[in-house]
């Protein structure tokens, strides 16, 4: 049986363990199953082909999609039970428990550390990260790019404190950023493949060696309790679309350019970097999201240290024997 394959039965189990702890009666609303999306990744990809319509349309049960700017807004609203299941960046759900969402963690997908950067104007005199002390960075507060920037200034001897974070959702800070009001942008694909393409943004670091960059598959807890069903149907929607789009690059980016609202060069560059093969949680990408959650609370940037191990579901200590 192959590595996919087990995970797909280990998570069937999971969900199954976890319905039991609650009520899997369900209710009238849940023949909606609402998803919240960025203009990243594969489940924008399997919003495009209308793939999990046709799966869930025998139950009964519709989709309902909603995009969001970035995964900390996202998350809000999977808190506030506006959305039941969505796709955010590391550092998000670290935030989002922090603030007390009962979420949590279905899947992930594999490092994608090239999909996120700090870029700066192609005429800027910042040649290092070093050279960022005293300057203004911009970022989507609590997002994947927070994490990069921390460990980027980690990596180059520089304190926290000493940059001034501007924090701008994606389109605000590309418009500070085209018009000189912050020095640097933390960003993500497709944002950062525009700003390189259409802005021609220089990159002064990306992820690689310094964060993994997954992208991380979450539910509210109480949606996942009453349907695991579905929920284990989306992930398994997700995988055909990771083999469709492993084996079509250029597919990927010809329907991804229209879905973001970017133009081909642009939707190629993201695409590119794309990491496909979505998998179950294991102990070591959980315990990657802890030291992230402990480096946040270290710094005190969440209000209280977190157990991810709260948020995930039951029986991701027996993947560490597989």
């Amino acid at each position: 049986m192959s590595k996919m394959s087990n995970g797909l039965k280990w998570l069937g189990a999971a969900l199954g363990i976890l319905a039991l702890l609650g009520s899997a009666a369900g209710h009238a609303e849940d023949k909606v199953l609402r998803i919240g999306y960025q203009k990243y990744g594969t489940l924008v990809l399997l919003k495009g082909r209308g793939d999990l319509e046709k799966r869930l349309a025998p139950q009964g049960v519709s989709v309902k999609w909603s995009e969001f700017p970035g995964g900390p807004q996202l998350l809000e609203a999977l808190n506030v039970g506006a959305i039941d299941f969505g796709v955010t960046g590391e550092a998000p759900p670290v935030f989002a428990q922090a603030a007390g969402a009962d979420l949590v963690y279905i899947a992930n997908q594999p490092p994608a550390p090239l999909a996120e950067a700090i870029v700066v104007p192609k005429n800027s005199t910042i040649r290092s990260v070093a050279d960022l002390k005293g300057k203004r960075v911009a970022l989507n507060k609590g997002s994947n790019v927070h994490y990069l920037l921390v460990k980027a200034l980690q990596s180059a001897g520089v304190s926290y404190n000493d940059i001034q974070v501007v924090f701008l959702p994606p389109a605000d800070a590309r418009a500070a950023f085209s018009k000189g009001a912050v020095d640097a942008w933390a960003i993500w694909d497709p944002f950062l493949a525009s700003a390189e393409t259409t802005l021609g943004a220089r990159v002064l670091v990306t992820g690689k060696g310094l964060v993994s960059n997954h992208q991380f598959f979450l539910a509210s807890r109480s949606y996942a309790k009453a349907q695991p069903a579905v929920v284990a149907a989306i992930i398994e929607e997700l995988h055909a679309v990771d083999r469709w789009g492993q084996a079509n690059a250029a597919e990927v980016a010809r329907l991804l350019a229209p879905l973001i609202g970017v133009d081909g060069p642009t939707a190629e560059l993201a695409a590119g970097r794309f990491a496909f093969g979505a998998t179950a949680i294991t102990p070591a990408v959980a315990g990657e999201q802890q030291k992230i959650a402990d480096v946040f609370a270290d710094l005190r940037l969440i209000p209280k240290p977190i157990r991810i191990s709260d948020a995930l579901l039951p029986g991701v200590d027996a993947l560490a024997k597989r």
